[in-house]
Formats: structure tokens, sequence, C-alpha cells
């Protein structure tokens, strides 16, 4: 009997497979791609920073409960396609089958160490299908910069020239239609804290992240721990609170990754 007979053998007799197959998860790496954010975090300079108040405490109710404020863009954190169109879905209205995904790793983080303003290339997609076959439809593609080792530095994150030009990597008009409209992505992430490189969004360009939420697709931005992870073969999920027409949300996000 062959290797994959007798795994549908034990299969058709395992009466909870899912129990199974998560006893098999826990063997793998669990990796937070997730940065802890505070009222310090780095985030984009129109926002205001998040502060908390204390509405009941322990040595008074015998509880603890806090008030937060925060924009919905803080920290590590779910742009639904709301946020830059209005007629498309809002958080609510993303599908849980569109939290749990194969994860593609692109790894330009080499080419950011000589080139701050590198923005991934077809040429990056390209070796990447060299080296693990297609990109598998409904994955979520993120892109490796290593820019999250700058957290939370937001000087750092920023990387301001004399001008006030940022200097940050980032996507591509070319990359995002392939993803999305050939290999049929569900959704993108990665550790900058905008889609766009930051010469462009100095100049207050934010295209590229209206191309990717006009796909009715969703993105994490500021993602942690991409180098962590293999390029391919990884699960991520992606959670977030299920808020009523809500723009964007805080997000934790993780991956489970072979042993």
């Amino acid at each position: 009997m062959s290797f994959t007979s007798r795994n549908e053998a034990a299969a058709a007799l395992d009466p909870n497979p899912f129990w199974t197959l998560h006893e098999i998860l826990k063997a793998g790496r669990w990796i937070d791609l997730s940065h802890t954010a505070d009222e310090s975090s780095p985030l984009w300079s129109g926002f205001t920073k998040m502060s908390r108040s204390c509405l009941f405490n322990l040595d008074q109710h015998g509880f603890q409960a806090h008030v937060f404020t925060h924009v919905g863009q803080w920290g590590t954190h779910v742009d639904p396609p709301s946020h830059f169109h209005g007629d498309l879905r809002t958080l609510d209205q993303l599908e849980v089958r569109e939290q749990l995904l194969p994860l593609v790793v692109i790894d330009i983080h080499a080419k950011v160490e000589h080139d701050a303003d590198y923005t991934v290339s077809m040429d990056d997609i390209r070796e990447w299908e060299l080296r693990n076959n297609a990109i598998p439809r409904g994955a979520f593609v993120a892109l490796r910069t290593d820019w999250s080792k700058r957290w939370p530095d937001h000087a750092s994150m920023q990387n301001l020239d004399a001008e006030g030009v940022s200097h940050t990597p980032g996507w591509s008009k070319e990359v995002i239609d392939y993803l999305f409209d050939v290999c049929g992505a569900t959704a993108c992430g990665h550790e900058t804290l905008d889609t766009d490189p930051g010469s462009a969004t100095s100049r207050s360009d934010f295209s590229l992240e209206g191309l990717v939420l006009s796909k009715n697709r969703y993105q994490i931005e500021l993602l942690a721990n991409l180098c962590e992870l293999p390029e391919a073969g990884a699960l991520v999920v992606v959670a977030f609170p299920k808020v009523a027409d809500a723009t964007g949300f805080p997000a934790r996000a993780f991956a489970i990754a072979p042993a």
C-alpha cells in the first residue's frame, strides 16, 4: 500500500479529521506577524496617536476596563476595499474564508538593503515561480523587505531625507495586476506604513493602495516577522473584529509554517 493510500485509509477511519489536522498544525512553527502597538507606535502622519483611559479599575471596582481611542489604521491593520472605495466591501463584509489562506512570501529584502526605494518587479515574481511553481489561487501574498525591523522607530520607518522625502520600498502596478488579475490572489500585505513607495507617498500619491482595494480585495499593513517564514508552504490566519461599516481596524495575523 502506498503512503498516499495509507493516509486516505486512515482519514476514512478518523471520526474527527479536523481534530487530526489541528494536531498536525500544532507541530508546525507558529509565527506572530503583528507588532505590539501602543500610544507611541508609528502611523501615517495624518493620523492621531492612540490614547486610552481607565473606565474601571481593580482597587475601586474589582475589575479593569479601558477605553481606547485610535484610528482604524493603527498598528498592524487591515484595509478593506471601502478604505478607498465607498461602493466596495467594508470590514464586516469580508468573508471568513478569506482569513485562512496559503501564504506566499516575495523576498526582496537584499535588494532593499542596497536601494531603499526599490519596488517589487515582475522579475522578482518570475524568479519566485521558477523556484516554487505557480502562485496558488486564493493566496495571501506578503512582500518581505525587512522594514519591520525598524519598528517602533517612527523616524526610521519613514526614512526621510533632508528635503523631507520618504525613502521606503513598495509594490508596483504590474505586480499588483498580475497577482490579483492573473493569479487570483485573495489579499496582500507588507511591512511598511504604505503600499506605495515613500517617493510616491511623499507627494500624496497612494494610487497603488487604491489599485489593490479597487479589486475588492483587502490588504494588511505593518506586518512583522516575515523573515522567519519560508517563501512557500506556510498558511496565514488574519483576524480582526467584525465592525459594521468599518474602513479599517487593527489586526492579529499569524502564520503556521512547517517545523
